[in-house]
């Protein structure tokens, strides 16, 4: 008999309807592993910060109609996944960080279906304390919780995935070709892999992220085979604290400066949601046009696209043959020493 086999997808998530930014802000904002300062002091903290954001958040999530999309667009990453996955008796469930379903739910869910092995997969390609070690944190207190006592995997990410890559660079192939279509032959075309970011101080005290997004971007370009001019650049900052640069903002006006257009890459997201469809398609595609871009154009995020939904079960897989415990796409730790809040390093190596 086939093994029945539970899909765990870790995720962000997002408010499901204007009443839910300020929780949803609140939940990200008591995390410990987002918010890094004294337990007496982070529940004070992140009211005053989702005080601060809850009236911009509104006006992101007016413009894709009031909720996240995330939600919608993980369910049928999760329904082409199970599809992919044949030679199992493969369910997927949904564990998101900050918003409905959370780990909890998930977990329940898990134990009520009963299967004999469970794979954690983070719809996070790249491993940082603030995501997936959080969401890993999350799925094992409520995996307590509930009582689910079952052989599980857990895939840490999988930057250089040759199946993730492949299916990333033929986005960014054939939005560049498009782009270029429709660019005067003169204009020059710069591609911006655009990431998420992070505080600086947490990557200084070993977080291996900022690491990992230079090594899926080399990786994306040599499978693409295509010397073009580009940058690795981030967004979304979200705390007063200095974060890693350059920002997508500050690449965006060097091209102008240099006049060249742009083509960005949210190399970090493998879905649609406010990160992408207001920030990079409303704030950035507007502020390239007021500083004179001569062309701004985006590549889209994988979603269900069916080379990605191939990578990720080529994870399932990999992940099975592995055995319980933790895992990655190469078999073996694929941070350098140094990062010490790689999930490989010793407990007492850990920076968090």
């Amino acid at each position: 008999m086939a093994r029945k086999v539970a899909v765990v997808l870790f995720n962000l998530g997002g408010p499901d309807s204007p009443a839910a930014i300020k929780p949803f802000l609140l939940n990200l904002f008591r995390d410990p592993a987002i918010l890094r300062v004294p337990f007496f002091v982070r529940p004070l903290l992140a009211r005053v910060i989702a005080r601060a954001r809850v009236a911009p958040a509104t006006g992101n999530y007016r413009l894709l109609g009031g909720k996240s999309p995330l939600l919608a667009l993980t369910q049928d990453q999760a329904s082409a996944l199970e599809k992919a996955l044949p030679d199992h008796e493969a369910r997927c469930f949904i564990a998101m960080r900050y918003w409905h379903p959370f780990s909890l739910e998930a977990a329940r869910a898990v134990k009520a279906w009963g299967p004999d092995e469970i794979v954690l997969l983070p719809l996070y390609p790249h491993y940082s304390s603030t995501t997936t070690g959080s969401s890993l944190i999350a799925w094992r207190e409520a995996a307590s919780r509930v009582g689910l006592m079952v052989r599980t995997t857990a895939i840490c990410c999988y930057p250089t995935d040759p199946a993730y890559i492949r299916a990333t660079a033929a986005l960014v192939a054939a939005a560049y070709d498009k782009a270029r279509t429709e660019l005067d032959p003169g204009v020059p075309l710069r591609v911006l892999f655009s990431a998420h970011g992070l505080p600086e101080i947490i990557v200084r005290r070993g977080d291996p992220y900022q690491s990992q997004i230079e090594l899926t971007v080399a990786a994306v370009l040599a499978a693409w085979g295509r010397s073009v001019d580009h940058a690795i650049c981030y967004q979304s900052r979200a705390t007063p604290q200095k974060w890693i640069e350059p920002s997508t903002e500050v690449e965006v006006e060097r091209a102008a400066h240099d006049g060249t257009a742009v083509l960005v890459v949210p190399i970090a997201f493998v879905s649609e949601h406010s990160e992408t469809l207001v920030e990079l398609d409303v704030e950035y595609r507007d502020l390239a046009r007021a500083k004179g871009v001569p062309g701004y154009f985006r590549v889209p995020t994988q979603n269900a696209d069916p080379g990605f939904v191939a990578a990720l079960a080529g994870l399932v897989a990999g992940a099975l043959a592995s055995g319980p415990g933790l895992c990655n796409a190469t078999g073996k730790r694929l941070c350098a020493a140094c990062f010490g809040d790689c999930p490989f390093a010793p407990a007492d190596m850990r920076a968090s």
